[in-house]
């Protein structure tokens, strides 16, 4: 069974038990019975609504929010590793040194100009970049070290390689939507509802009532598309970039 067929058989039994319970107890009601008697529940129903709302939109925000700064943080621990791993090799000699180096650079390049679009437009990395880091992980792994210096220089090295595979496929995993379908699909809901309940309350024509309608709608809409735009951390405006690793290699530019 779908979620989603979950999801409607659950809001349909809700609605379907209030309405029966309704239509019961006004069977029940005596004729001798004074609506007017009874507190009117719309305008608390409204209020409650636009409480609901307010925490489960407040949580999306903070959700998206906190995706985001993870995002930030992994490209920075992809960054800082490999450059500990290019200033580590120099414990190397020349030869081994310099092809860590160059395929370090050619990984960092490849992912600043190639890679990065990628993931941005489809929220996905590409092969081609893994076998480029595969290729810096076999430069370290593959060289037997020639003395103690080295030997204690091997074990390091590793370990920060191990730091930016891992950062690589947390960066794998924060590049499409955070925020699965079922939750953007109760957003959605819970605006229409929240906004059409303004109507119930007989607002008027006036001036005040119709601005602050505007203002509200507007407010909600702008806190939808402020959840929409940290939904993917790397691919719309308020975006993590490449700033850390052109940072740490100018010369990917």
């Amino acid at each position: 069974m779908s979620q989603w067929l979950v999801l409607a058989l659950a809001m349909a039994a809700a609605c379907g038990v209030v309405l029966a319970i309704t239509v019961l107890k006004q069977r029940r009601i005596g004729e001798d019975d004074d609506p007017s008697e009874t507190p009117d529940v719309i305008e608390y129903m409204t209020m409650m609504v636009g409480v609901v709302y307010a925490i489960v939109l407040g949580l999306a925000i903070a959700g998206v929010w906190e995706a985001r700064s993870a995002a930030e943080d992994t490209v920075r621990t992809e960054a800082q590793a490999l450059h500990e791993v290019s200033a580590r090799a120099r414990a190397y000699s020349p030869p081994v040194r310099d092809q860590i180096r160059t395929d370090v650079d050619r990984y960092v390049t490849y992912v600043v100009k190639k890679e990065w679009p990628v993931m941005a437009e489809q929220g996905e990395l590409t092969a081609h970049g893994a076998d480029l880091l595969t290729k810096v992980r076999a430069d370290v792994t593959d060289h037997h070290p020639r003395d103690s210096f080295e030997e204690q220089s091997y074990q390091p090295i590793v370990d920060q390689l191990a730091v930016a595979d891992g950062a690589r496929n947390a960066r794998a995993d924060a590049a499409g939507s955070t925020l699965p379908s079922v939750v953007w699909f109760g957003l959605i809901i819970g605006a229409a509802i929240t906004i059409g309940l303004i109507f119930t309350l007989q607002i008027r024509r006036s001036g005040r009532e119709l601005l602050m309608a505007g203002l509200f709608s507007a407010l909600i809409a702008f806190l939808l598309f402020l959840v929409w735009d940290f939904d993917a951390p790397f691919s719309r405006g308020i975006a993590a970039g490449v700033d850390p690793f052109t940072a740490l290699f100018p010369h990917a530019l």
